[in-house]
């Protein structure tokens, strides 16, 4: 009986042994699960944390614009250019940016919170109905290495009257002229778009009647023009007949109705840039696509902007190249924009 009873509570010890055993088995396993809860709760806060941007910080229009001219004349310009932001309104997710650079308006972009500046901006969809028109066939004309030869060559230059490349590549091309003389036949041409104000619309009108009134005193006018930008006093100083220009830019803007159109948005490419129509169908008829554009028989040709450059480019027109194109030329680039100076040849152009 004694035995049979220590079998008993022996068997009842071995029970509890094993109930405690199992029992602190389920207390660490619902510690091991609570803990488990615990931490991937705590990664998941993490998770979110991390994936949560934090609120950028946007600047006024008025910081914008402090932020973009210290940037610009700081990092951009040499100490002796100063930029004078004109106007900086909200684009979207931009601020659009009106700068001037010595008299040259240029539009720049940066983002609201000041931290990316963009020079210039791409039109996505203008680029898309240019690509559009390219694949058609209608704007195909690419620069030419290789121009078809004449007894007298047709030069036609399209610029932007106040597009800094426009009259780098003018400055190149005022000796050459004077040089060949009649051996050619040269016309400035305007692309058919602005971007540079209603200023740039009245000069061109300026320089288009010059041509058509008095072409042979346009030189003069150009050498001062492209020095000073001052088209009053170069009108005086190349002895223009001032009442036939006025005429002239009269009966053109009315023509061409410059004027109308500038002060109707709706007309203007892009939303961005008036109409100058004067020489539209050429600017069609040639592809044009920005200032400047050199047309040498009917063909873009592609050249530097210095002239002995230029010189080399149209004399290859020639059936008989005459003595003048042996003549040599200054080969250092002019530099962009008004006034005196040289620059390491440059490619870049006005386009939207």
């Amino acid at each position: 009986m004694k035995k049979h009873v220590i079998t008993f509570f022996t068997f009842v010890k071995s029970k509890r042994k094993n109930i405690i055993i199992f029992s602190v088995g389920i207390l660490l396993l619902i510690g091991l699960l609570f803990g488990y809860g615990l931490i991937k709760h705590q990664s998941v806060r993490q998770l979110i944390k991390i994936k949560r941007h934090p609120v950028q910080q946007l600047l006024k229009p008025e910081e914008a614009k402090n932020r973009a001219e210290k940037f610009i004349n700081e990092n951009l310009l040499p100490p002796e250019m100063k930029v004078i932001i004109k106007s900086i309104v909200e684009e979207g997710d931009v601020y659009s940016i009106k700068l001037d650079i010595k008299g040259q308006e240029y539009t720049s972009y940066m983002t609201k919170d000041g931290k990316k500046f963009f020079q210039s901006g791409i039109d996505i969809e203008q680029m898309i109905k240019e690509t559009q028109a390219n694949k058609a066939g209608k704007t195909d004309k690419q620069p030419s290495a290789n121009l078809s030869k004449t007894d007298k060559p047709e030069v036609e230059l399209f610029i932007m009257s106040h597009c800094p490349y426009g009259t780098q590549i003018e400055k190149g091309i005022l000796p050459v002229i004077e040089t060949l003389g009649d051996k050619i036949n040269f016309t400035l041409k305007f692309c058919d778009y602005a971007m540079h104000g209603k200023k740039e619309l009245d000069e061109q009108l300026t320089q288009c009647c010059i041509q058509k009134e008095e072409k042979t005193k346009l030189n003069n006018y150009l050498k001062c023009f492209l020095q000073s930008s001052d088209s009053a006093s170069c009108l005086k100083s190349a002895s223009l007949n001032q009442d036939k220009i006025n005429n002239c830019i009269k009966t053109m803007d009315k023509q061409y109705k410059v004027t109308e159109k500038f002060n109707d948005k709706k007309t203007w490419a892009s939303g961005n840039y008036p109409p100058f129509d004067v020489y539209k169908s050429d600017n069609e008829k040639y592809g044009i696509q920005g200032s400047p554009a050199l047309v040498v028989n009917g063909e873009q040709a592609q050249t530097k902007r210095d002239a002995a450059s230029l010189l080399t480019t149209i004399c290859s027109a020639f059936n008989n190249p005459p003595a003048e194109c042996k003549e040599q030329l200054s080969s250092t680039s002019p530099s962009p924009g008004f006034g005196e100076g040289a620059s390491s040849d440059l490619d870049a152009s006005c386009n939207n």
